[in-house]
């Protein structure tokens, strides 16, 4: 059973230290009380479907960003488990021939026990998406809308073992348009 933290104590401690006594205190008889997730090992085999991903990736990516002419970057991806395989962690950069990057992002993919679905969150110049990320046989696929577009992404292994990734991006009732096509190779 958990001891509360001594009121004795902490009115002889600092006001500022204090609360973070608090805090620290509520938290670990909190911490104490919850029982570790009998799903761990779940979650865990159901990331293991993407170990496809993990390792360095790189290739050519061209990008249709609006009017004018598209551009074409090399793309990086770096992807790796952590929390000892609960999270899967993406960073993908593009950049120009002269080496400026042009394009950066994070990204996470967790399973969410509860719901039994992926959940893909992605950072991007200060903006980022949240949104179930679809696992197929060797490959995934995520969709959102914002306004109105619908914006769908979709990546495979093609036969070669290389990442293939579309984005197609729906307005209205217009037809798709790609704006993103890329095609990396696994890299030593």
């Amino acid at each position: 059973m958990n001891k509360p933290f001594p009121e004795s104590r902490l009115l002889r401690l600092h006001p500022g230290r204090a609360l973070a006594a608090v805090v620290v205190a509520i938290s670990c008889s909190l911490a104490a009380q919850q029982q570790p997730s009998a799903s761990v090992d779940a979650q865990r085999a159901a990331m293991r479907k993407l170990a496809f991903l993990a390792g360095h990736w790189s290739g050519p990516v061209t990008m249709v960003l609006g009017p004018g002419e598209p551009l074409h970057l090399t793309q990086s991806e770096d992807v790796e488990y952590k929390l000892d395989g609960l999270v899967l962690l993406i960073e993908g950069k593009s950049v120009a021939t002269d080496g400026k990057a042009q394009f950066e992002a994070l990204a996470t993919v967790a399973f969410d026990d509860v719901s039994h679905t992926y959940r893909f969150r992605a950072y991007n110049e200060g903006h980022y998406v949240d949104t179930e990320l679809v696992v197929q046989a060797q490959g995934f696929s995520w969709e959102l809308r914002a306004g109105p577009a619908h914006i769908v992404n979709t990546m495979r292994l093609t036969g070669k073992g290389e990442w293939q990734e579309t984005t197609e991006v729906t307005v209205g009732n217009n037809p798709p348009r790609r704006t993103v096509d890329m095609l990396l190779q696994h890299q030593p």
